[in-house]
């Protein structure tokens, strides 16, 4: 329970213990920023680490010089991309044998219907799952499972890690220091998640009903 009050109060807080990354460590936060964004996209096990919260409150840093928002971008694009990547690996190379060691829980129609769902939706699955939290840790690896053909994974993975990292971190960038939005930061935050969960909510609505 302290461990998910730990990480809540991350997330809520996250210009307090950015602003005190940056202190202590220097250039070395972009590599801790990168470790961070990898880990949140790369192991189905850290779907709790902050994403899109994180990448605006470091555009918010970039602004005031703190950090230089070229090679934030640049960096963090590479962590989202290489960490799907990975994910993808895992699933492709490892997922299936689950499906093989344990039949009664992991069913095979299970594995196909998820290989038809992502040859029929699989392109846009992989850039609109960068904008919902949970939902992109999971997406790569069911891709991966699914055997998505690698070269149509890669090319949607690029287009969506590159968006989801430009659109929050200048995002940031150009609004995170404007009076109304930095005194009241947290809020900012709140909103920001509850707007990245809005499509899956949705999306579970239209299903329930269904």
């Amino acid at each position: 329970m302290a461990f998910l009050n730990n990480i809540i109060d991350f997330i809520l807080h996250l210009d307090k213990y950015l602003n005190i990354l940056i202190q202590n460590f220097g250039a070395w936060t972009y590599a801790i920023l990168f470790l961070i964004v990898f880990a949140e996209t790369g192991f189905v096990v850290t779907p709790f680490l902050p994403g899109d919260s994180l990448l605006f409150a470091a555009g918010a840093f970039a602004a005031v010089g703190s950090l230089n928002v070229l090679i934030l971008a640049f960096t963090l694009a590479a962590a989202a991309v290489l960490g799907d990547t990975i994910n993808y690996s895992t699933g492709k190379f490892l997922g299936s044998k689950a499906f093989e060691k344990y039949p009664k829980i992991f069913k095979k129609e299970y594995l196909d219907k998820t290989h038809k769902f992502y040859e029929k939706y699989g392109a846009k699955t992989i850039v609109l799952a960068r904008f919902v939290p949970i939902v992109r840790t999971f997406a790569p690896f069911v891709a991966g499972v699914g055997k998505m053909s690698y070269l149509k994974f890669l090319v949607y993975n690029l287009a969506g890690g590159i968006l989801w990292v430009a659109l929050f971190i200048f995002g940031g960038y150009f609004f995170g220091n404007i009076p109304v939005v930095k005194n009241n930061f947290s809020a900012v935050i709140i909103i920001i998640i509850i707007a990245s969960i809005i499509p899956i909510a949705v999306e579970v609505w239209k299903h329930y009903k269904k």
